[in-house]
Order: C-alpha cells, then structure tokens, then sequence
C-alpha cells in the first residue's frame, strides 16, 4: 500500500496543480515541477521513489510523446512547410547554438553543451496555443505559422535526441564512423515505423490484400474489435510497442512513442459507422486525457521530486539561468520572427508573436533533462537547476508577451468571440 499511497499524494498534487495553471493561465508543466519539489522537500514524498512509480512514470512520458505525435495533422503539416520551413529551422537552430554556446562557456563540457541546446531547442505548442485562444488569436495566420513550424520542430528534435543521446553517453563513438553508424541506425529504425505505417497499418487495401494472414492482421481492424471498446488498448500497445523498438536500437522509448503517434492515420478509424461516432477524436480525447490528466504528470511530479533545495545551489544556478534566459529570448524571438517575416512573408506584426509564440519549453525539453540527469547522470545538479528555472522563465514569458502584443495585430486576425 505504500507505492499507492504515494501514488495517491502526486495525482492530488495534479489536481492541484491543473487548479492552479487554469487560473494562472500557465501551462501545468510547470506547476507539477514545481509541486513535486514543493512535496518532496516538506518530506511529503521520498526523495528516491519506488520502482513502481519510476516505470510508471516512464510510461506517462511514453504515452505523452505518442499523443503529441497522435495529435498532429500529417497532410496539414505538408501543406503548410512551405511557408513555414525558415521559422523552424532558424528558430530552433539559432536557440539551439545560442544554449550550447552559453553552456560551453559555464561548465566547459560539450555534451553538457549538446544536450542543454538541444533541451531548449523544442517550442511547447500546447502553451502557446492555449495562450494564443484566450486572446482570440487561435485561427490567425500566426498561430497557423507557429503550429507548423513546432511540428516541424519537435520531428527534428526527436531526431536528434535519437542521434545525440548515444553519442553524448558514450554508447556510439564521437569517430565518423560512429556518427555515421547511430544515423545508419536511426534511419533503419525510421524505416521500419514508415513501413509499418505505410503498408502494413492500413492493410485492408492494396496489394497485401492479396495475402490471406495480412488481409486480416491490420490496424482498423484491431480498433475495430468489440465494437471500439479495444481502441485504446490497440493505441497505447502500439505506442509501447514501437517505444520497445527503439529502446532495441538504442534510443529513448519516448522517441518511438512519438513516431508511432505520427503514423497512425485518421482513416483508420472510419468503422461502425452505424454507431455514428467519430472514433478519431474520441481516441484523440481518451489519448490526451491519458497523458495530459493522470498517467503522464506523473512523470513531471516525479521529475520535480529530484528538485531538494539548497539554498547555496540556488544562489549558484541564478546567474546562469539568468544569462541562459536572456540569451534565449533575445535569439527565439529575433530567429523565428525575421525568419517569418523574410522566408514566411508575413506582416511584420504576425513575426513577431510568432517568436513571442515561440518561447515555450515544455515536454520534450524535460524528456531530455530526464534522460541526460537522471538515466545517464551527464548533466549536473547545476545545469540540471539551470535548466528547469530557464524553461520555466520562458514559459512565464509566452502569455505575456502575447497578451502585451496582442494591441498591435491586424483587427481581422483577432476573434470577436471570447474563449469559453
């Protein structure tokens, strides 16, 4: 009873959290880090928690990454890369130099360095959208420009994880041929997901129709079975699945979660149709629930337990978070706001709230802290202070900076309505 005892402690904590950020309008990230480190120095929680709340905070992040992956428009994305290709590469690329530059100058440790650019590389969407709706400004064409540029984002930077995390932990060699040999890997592993994606999910048509034991073994049919009352459990299986493939090949489950999320279309989901229920977006629904509610804070809570005060510490890391802040808002908003304005077109007002837009660090960015602090033991207690209090500065930044630009947009891009 003592794991579900402590289980218990963290989703009160959740709810607490969740009452606080509605009412602060920040995204709850924030305030699981922060009330897990609230509870665990009052002595609320342990500061080394149980096996069984470790793996299932592993799988909360597992479900997290699949249902960003899930959640995202494939053909809507491809429709709008070209228009917003400039802003993710130039707004992820300059941030990411700018933290591995100011890291490298601190601590003097190039895969420190690596890996705190590449934390603060990923933009939080789900901040900023959220940001953006309570201001009217959800549909506008900053909004469109900021949500592709951030898948486009998050792609590239799942991509990196797969290649940098076993370079900087020393499980692929720094050589060419090392370099060469984890990007042969992540290609191969790349390859399987679209394969699986491509031709065997969908297998009620083409050519391996023809095969009598693959006419039968697809994915809509899975969703399908027990009248989709099973829907979920085929997702978060797959989700686990495809997490378990690339922890084989050498990667962050997170990483496979995220790319099975991407490959499952929302024509699979075009069944029972007697029962006149749109089974995508009670998936989408049931999925977000899952990993935003109470499987997927876990892992945040937990995160923030690691967070035990001290107060030299403290004093230590607030130059460096300070630095690192500026630094990174100088350069997320400058980068993705030129990049908009010269390779976007757009007027100069939607530039720059698209690099206001920008500033969010979220659930990739900590992903990334707990693979590089907690598993493999690369970051410090510094960088990992550094880290936390930097992406939580901007995160504070996002709605602010939107609700002080908000004045200067074109009338016909701001909602009359109000936000519910």
């Amino acid at each position: 009873m003592y794991d579900l005892s402590i289980l218990a402690i963290i989703w009160i904590s959740v709810l607490v959290a969740s009452f606080i950020a509605h009412h602060t309008r920040l995204t709850p990230v924030l305030w699981y880090l922060f009330l897990g480190a609230l509870m665990v120095n009052l002595g609320f929680l342990p500061e080394t928690m149980p096996i069984f709340i470790v793996d299932f905070a592993e799988l909360g992040i597992i479900v997290i990454m699949f249902a960003l992956g899930f959640e995202e428009n494939t053909d809507h994305f491809l429709r709008s890369v070209k228009r917003s290709w400039g802003i993710a590469l130039f707004g992820a690329l300059i941030p990411f130099l700018t933290a591995y530059t100011v890291a490298i100058n601190i601590w003097s440790d190039h895969n420190i360095a690596l890996l705190c650019g590449l934390a603060m590389t990923a933009t939080a969407v789900s901040l900023t959208m959220v940001s953006l709706q309570s201001e009217g400004l959800a549909k506008s064409p900053a909004a469109v420009g900021i949500m592709t540029s951030t898948v486009i984002d998050s792609i590239s930077s799942v991509a990196l994880v797969a290649i940098l995390i076993p370079i900087t932990t020393g499980t692929a060699s720094l050589s060419v041929d090392g370099v060469f040999l984890t990007i042969g890997k992540v290609m191969v592993f790349f390859v399987i997901v679209t394969f699986f994606g491509a031709w065997l999910f969908p297998a009620d048509k083409g050519w391996l129709t023809k095969i009598p034991f693959f006419k039968h073994l697809n994915l809509p049919v899975m969703l399908a079975m027990g009248r989709g009352q099973y829907m979920i459990l085929a997702l978060l299986l797959i989700a686990v699945l495809v997490g378990v493939l690339a922890h084989k090949f050498g990667f962050h489950p997170a990483v496979g979660a995220y790319m099975a999320g991407l490959i499952i279309k929302k024509e699979y989901f075009d069944f029972h149709p007697e029962r006149q229920v749109d089974f995508h977006q009670q998936a989408m629904e049931m999925i977000n629930n899952i990993a935003y509610s109470w499987i997927g804070p876990v892992f945040f809570v937990t995160l923030g337990c690691k967070l035990i005060f001290d107060s030299e510490l403290a004093i230590t890391v607030l130059p460096y978070s300070l630095t690192l802040f500026v630094c990174l808002f100088v350069a997320q908003v400058l980068s993705a706001g030129l990049a908009a304005r010269f390779t976007g077109n757009f007027d100069w007002a939607s530039s720059w709230m698209i690099g206001f837009g920008m500033l969010g660090r979220a659930e990739l960015a900590f992903v990334v802290m707990d693979i590089a602090f907690i598993e493999h033991q690369i970051f410090t207690l510094e960088t990992f202070y550094t880290l936390m209090l930097t992406a939580f500065l901007l995160n504070i930044c996002v709605p602010l900076t939107i609700r002080w630009w908000k004045p200067r947009m074109p009338a016909n891009t701001v909602s009359t309505q109000q936000p519910p």
